[in-house]
């Protein structure tokens, strides 16, 4: 039988594939996405420096517990939301999306379009 490999792993590799293109200076950082079964996270990164600017995610104390499941679109909106709100607190208004080695669909799709309706420029 032939060894497949994990999705983990083939995720990892699409991953890599868009970081080469992609890299959040200090005017326009990177929105990265990365979501799990049970969460969804969101970080703004400035590639640069190094550092996560702005982090939101179904873990977050602004949304445990008020949130049914952390794994599906409404959460997902969620973030977008809570994200683009501290996005705005600390003056970022361009970023670049990079969707994490995942498709552009679903929750990954909802968290992207709610943070654009938040006012965030991508």
């Amino acid at each position: 039988m032939l060894n497949k490999p994990d999705r983990k792993a083939l995720r990892a590799k699409k991953h890599l594939r868009v970081r080469k293109k992609i890299t959040g200076v200090a005017g326009r950082p990177r929105l990265n996405v990365f979501r799990s079964i049970k969460n969804i996270y969101a970080q703004i990164i400035d590639d640069e420096r190094g550092v996560t600017l702005v982090s939101a995610s179904t873990l977050a104390p602004e949304l445990k517990g008020k949130l049914p499941a952390g794994g599906n679109t409404a959460a997902a909106k969620a973030v977008g939301e809570l994200l683009a709100q501290k996005a705005r607190d600390a003056g970022i208004k361009r970023v670049v999306f990079d969707r994490g080695g995942c498709i552009y669909h679903g929750r990954i799709k909802a968290l992207a379009d709610t943070a654009r309706s938040g006012g965030l420029e991508f």
